[in-house]
């Protein structure tokens, strides 16, 4: 009689254990490091199964069950990083015109990412001994997209990068682009 109780208390006792040994959540991470201010893609994201400690700290992150399509960082979010609930902003008021900008690919500073933030200068030709001077056409404007280049035949001498202007501000746009069309634009990266 004791050996069948001590039996049925081992059995008890380990299907307790098993089933509490599988108490993970399946969260959302950063496929690679991802900057403030992109918008998050699918592509952007894989999934990781954590054991949280409490429902306080597992409600902190996005389940895989949440998706955050849309949705825009507020601070960058480093490789193999949970994706934070606080780290995400909806992408409304977002109204941004992209412009995209062909530049020297030596005009583009190296790693440039989307999300950063740029200062776009404007270089004028150079025609005999005039001294025109750089003229700074957008300031402070987020990296909407940087395509990769790849060519086999080797480097590609142009890049385009997509900045995203305000798109209340068509003022702002047109003299862009008209200052964009008379001469050689460079990337600057702002810290």
């Amino acid at each position: 009689m004791v050996g069948l109780v001590l039996v049925a208390v081992s059995v008890l006792l380990g299907a307790r254990l098993l089933a509490g040994a599988d108490d993970t959540v399946t969260v959302w991470s950063a496929a690679g490091d991802l900057s403030e201010g992109s918008v998050v893609e699918p592509k952007d994201l894989e999934t990781s199964q954590v054991r949280f400690t409490s429902d306080d700290l597992a409600a902190r992150y996005l389940s895989a069950a949440d998706r955050p399509d849309g949705m825009v960082l507020l601070r960058d979010v480093a490789d193999g990083e949970l994706l934070p609930r606080a780290a995400l902003g909806s992408g409304a008021g977002q109204d941004l015109a992209e412009l995209p900008i062909a530049l020297a690919s030596d005009a583009v500073p190296a790693g440039l990412r989307t999300g950063e933030l740029v200062d776009v200068w404007v270089t004028p030709p150079t025609e005999g001994d005039d001294e025109r001077r750089a003229v700074r056409v957008l300031q402070l404007v987020r990296v909407v997209a940087v395509p990769q280049h790849a060519s086999a035949l080797g480097p590609a001498s142009t890049r385009q990068v997509v900045v995203g202007v305000p798109g209340e501000e068509d003022d702002l746009l047109a003299r862009a682009l008209g200052q964009l069309s008379e001469g050689a634009a460079v990337i600057v990266r702002r810290g």
